[in-house]
């Protein structure tokens, strides 16, 4: 009677599980995506079908595979998968299922495999706890992380692993998703036929971002409120699917890789003077809910390393554009973003303040020198230029073991051209 009410209990929740984890592949053949790694020839497919599981980390945005790829692998293997969650797990429940690894290799020969997920979220403690039983074969370790691991997980760990990075799916996985969903409503005992404007599909494949579980929740909940006609066909247009899912599922990670790669890709287009870029890749930060602090002191930095003085107002419009977010916040702080990114974009360019480094690396290089006495605090051979036309007399104002150093390297753009000529002028004369 006990045996029958779990068997029961299990069904109900399985009928109640969410479509996704019923749909979930079993095994490598009905895996939707990431060929990069698990193409015929990849070590990833040889080793889950051969059993030659050594350790792990899968990488990647939410809803690509990374779960599941554990659940091929359980079903795949002969040593026990203990699951267990960086942050819900203790570290008595860790070393509890190390001893239990141990006893197991002792008596039955038989490996371990431990699923940590979230792993990003290890402690030290936890790290401390692990290390040695990885070290020493007591476990297999494979951990899953949203983020990049080689700056979310401890590099002990990372070193001891071989990192997979999966990626968001294509359009064409996400097809054959949407076609799986529509083949499972099909054989149900109560079947339903469902069917999908391609404008529904467009939004929906869109609108997921890559990520399969997010496509099918949406999907679930389309065809689980849309009514059936009398031929008991469910049909989704796109105002269904627009309902089904409604804000765009943005792939980035704010302490990661993505994070750095977009940003990298939001100043570069600024630097190449291309607005248009430089607005998608605002908008990917803005909708992903990038700290817009984060933004602007990148824009400062842009605004003397990649403009300078070509435009010296470029600093002031981006510090001003500063200010008035502080006072205006969201919603109308969008315009004080845009308007400071649109001015760098167009602005002339010059990287000229890197000459700085050029001064530095000077300093280091010569061993002595002495300050002309003329430039020396008192002195009473120095010549002022405000008292000659123009402001400006011929004086040397390097010290004579460098003398006729050039370390500014101007750009021919916009102010620093005109001035730069304007300084070139003078000397000749």
């Amino acid at each position: 009677m006990h045996s029958e009410n779990l068997f029961t209990n299990y069904s109900q929740i399985k009928s109640n599980a969410p479509l996704a984890d019923k749909l979930r592949p079993k095994n490598l053949d009905d895996f939707f995506g990431q060929q990069s790694i698990l193409n015929e020839n990849s070590l990833l497919r040889s080793a889950i079908i051969n059993d030659k599981i050594s350790n792990f980390i899968f990488s990647g945005p939410p809803g690509v595979g990374k779960t599941t790829l554990i659940e091929i692998i359980s079903s795949n293997t002969r040593s026990k998968l203990i699951k267990l969650n960086a942050v819900l797990s203790s570290i008595k429940e860790l070393r509890n299922e190390i001893a239990n690894a141990k006893e197991r290799l002792i008596n039955s020969k038989r490996k371990t495999i431990l699923f940590i997920d979230e792993v990003h979220r290890f402690t030290s403690v936890q790290q401390d706890a692990l290390l040695p039983s990885i070290e020493n074969g007591t476990i297999t370790f494979i951990g899953a992380t949203t983020e990049n691991p080689f700056f979310a997980v401890n590099k002990a760990l990372v070193s001891r692993s071989r990192i997979f990075t999966l990626i968001p799916l294509s359009e064409n996985d996400l097809k054959k998703i949407i076609q799986k969903v529509i083949s499972y409503y099909s054989k149900l005992k109560d079947s339903k036929k469902v069917y999908l404007t391609q404008d529904a599909i467009n939004h929906l494949i869109n609108f997921s971002g890559g990520d399969a579980r997010t496509l099918i929740n949406a999907l679930e909940m389309a065809i689980g409120t849309t009514d059936e006609n009398d031929a008991k066909e469910v049909n989704i247009n796109l105002s269904i699917a627009e309902d089904a899912i409604q804000k765009k599922n943005i792939v980035y990670d704010k302490n990661g890789q993505n994070h750095y790669d977009i940003i990298s890709s939001f100043i570069k287009s600024i630097r190449g003077s291309d607005p248009d870029a430089a607005l998608f890749w605002l908008a990917n930060m803005l909708e992903a809910g990038e700290d817009p602090n984060f933004i602007f002191r990148r824009l400062l930095i842009s605004a003397s390393e990649d403009i300078g003085i070509a435009d010296p107002n470029a600093i002031v419009v981006v510090q001003s554009c500063c200010n008035a977010f502080d006072r205006v916040g969201f919603p109308e702080g969008l315009y004080f973003l845009t308007q400071a990114s649109l001015y760098l974009a167009i602005s002339p360019k010059s990287n000229s303040t890197k000459s700085i480094f050029k001064a530095i690396e000077t300093i280091k290089s010569i061993n002595a020198f002495e300050v002309p006495s003329h430039l020396k605090n008192n002195s009473n051979s120095y010549v002022n230029p405000h008292n000659y036309p123009g402001n400006w007399i011929a004086q040397e104002y390097l010290p004579k073991s460098v003398r006729g150093l050039k370390i500014w390297e101007p750009n021919n753009n916009g102010w620093e051209k005109i001035k730069y000529e304007e300084l070139r002028r003078r000397k000749e004369n």
